[in-house]
Parts: structure tokens; C-alpha cells; sequence
């Protein structure tokens, strides 16, 4: 492998292990993400016929909902009542809340693992809210069905969508190592290169989702992460390349 490229933004310091990885293997790495968030518009929004007032508690399962939530309703000149309160999965998107209102403890809650089933006791400990729930376009049912089940009332609305960055073939030709972290970052190079040839091309992943699309795709899986040898993608690519160099 001469030249990878992660398909994730640079990182924002020189203390990346990728760094690290490229100078001790001789391999030149670049950053660019196959896919980038766009807020949708506010004509898009109103078109699923969601009143954001009508909701007293928001859940929040990343930054990019919080960040959509927030301009969207700022788009839409809604002003959110000091009285919402605020359910988040994880304490860091918790905090991050405090970019656009003041933090309360008796109106943020969040999870103790990352995970929405350890939110839910929260949620359900306040079933008397009327819950919305941020999502990008691309999503699955887990979370509606978690609160159907405890009869949570409770609106799921797209407030930000996944899409594709532009990449030529010839730009994808001139790598022969890439990383993935998600099944839209797959979709995406397939959309960019129909005509796409592995060959030589090395491919890695981050997560079992990943993995997945590529195998989907018929695509050759040659690393991925995590697993007990390589609990992130930075380790999974240097056990690939001490082997393969």
C-alpha cells in the first residue's frame, strides 16, 4: 500500500497514530470523507407537518442532530421554551448542548453508556413528555420501536440528511488503500465510480455495518475493526501492514 485514503475529515492535530502509521510505513495518507450532513431545508421540514412546539422534551443522539435541531429551528424563527428538556445518549453530547442553551441538570439527562437502552429508564421516568426525536434520512427503527414498546409519545423527524462528496474515478484510481466508516461512505463510492474495479485496492472498515456493505457490495474485505486484535482502525491498519509490507 502507497497511498490510503481515510475517508474521514483531517484530523485537527498532528497527533493523529495515523501520522505515526504513514511515517513509519512510508505510506502517504489522505483525508477526505465520501459523504458529508446537510441540514435539510426548511421547505423539506415543514413538508413532514411536524410542530416542533407541540413537543416538550427533544432526544438527542448525536452532535449533528443537535447542530440540525438548533439551525433548523433558528431557520424557522422558533424560539425553543426555557421549559424543554433534553435527553441525550451519551454525557459529551450532553455538554455540547451548552453551544446553544444554558446547561441545566434538571433539564439535560443522558445515558450512561452511549447506548439508547441505558436512556430509556430517563425517558421513562418522564413519560409524561411529548418527546421529538432528531434523525438524518438514513436510520432504522430501533429507536421508534424502544419507544412504542414503553408507550413513550414520541415524533421521529429528519432534520438532516447524509450525501455524497464528489470524488472522479480517476481521483479514487490514484489510491490503492481506502478506509470506510460507514455504509453510506460504500454507497457512496459506488455512486461516485460505478464502473469500480478492486483489484489491488486494500479496503478497511470501522464497525460490522461497514463491513457488511462492502461484503454487500462485492467488494473484498482485507481489514477491519474492531475486533480483539484491533479495537480501533488505526491498530487494524498497522496489523495489516505488518504483515503486508
Amino acid at each position: 500500500m502507497k497511498k490510503l485514503l481515510v475517508s474521514q475529515p483531517k484530523p485537527a492535530t498532528d497527533k493523529s497514530p495515523y501520522y505515526d502509521i504513514a511515517a513509519k510505513y512510508g505510506i502517504e495518507i489522505e483525508f477526505k470523507p465520501f459523504i458529508k450532513v446537510e441540514r435539510l431545508s426548511v421547505r423539506d421540514f415543514r413538508a413532514q407537518k411536524i410542530n416542533i412546539l407541540d413537543h416538550t422534551a427533544v432526544i438527542f443522539t448525536s452532535r449533528h442532530g443537535i447542530d440540525h435541531f438548533f439551525h433548523l429551528c433558528e431557520d424557522m424563527r422558533i424560539v425553543i421554551p426555557e421549559t424543554m428538556k433534553y435527553f441525550c445518549v451519551a454525557e459529551k453530547i450532553a455538554l455540547y448542548i451548552q453551544k446553544y442553551v444554558q446547561y441545566r441538570k434538571r433539564k439535560v439527562f443522558y445515558g450512561a453508556t452511549g447506548k439508547f437502552e441505558d436512556l430509556l429508564p430517563a425517558i421513562v421516568k418522564h413519560k409524561s413528555e411529548k418527546y421529538f426525536v432528531p434523525m438524518s434520512d438514513v436510520h432504522n427503527d430501533d429507536i421508534k420501536n424502544m419507544l412504542d414498546a414503553a408507550k413513550i409519545q414520541h415524533t421521529v423527524g429528519v432534520m438532516y440528511r447524509t450525501v455524497s462528496n464528489a470524488f472522479t474515478p480517476e481521483e479514487i484510481a490514484q489510491y490503492d488503500g481506502l478506509i470506510f466508516f460507514s455504509p453510506a461512505g460504500v454507497a457512496s463510492l459506488l455512486k461516485n465510480d460505478p464502473d469500480f474495479k478492486q483489484g489491488d485496492v486494500r479496503i478497511g472498515t470501522l464497525g460490522a455495518t461497514t463491513a457488511q456493505a462492502v461484503t454487500d457490495a462485492g467488494l473484498r474485505l482485507d481489514f477491519n475493526a474492531p475486533t480483539a486484535e484491533a479495537p480501533s482502525m488505526t491498530a487494524a491498519l498497522e496489523n495489516f501492514l505488518k504483515t503486508h509490507s
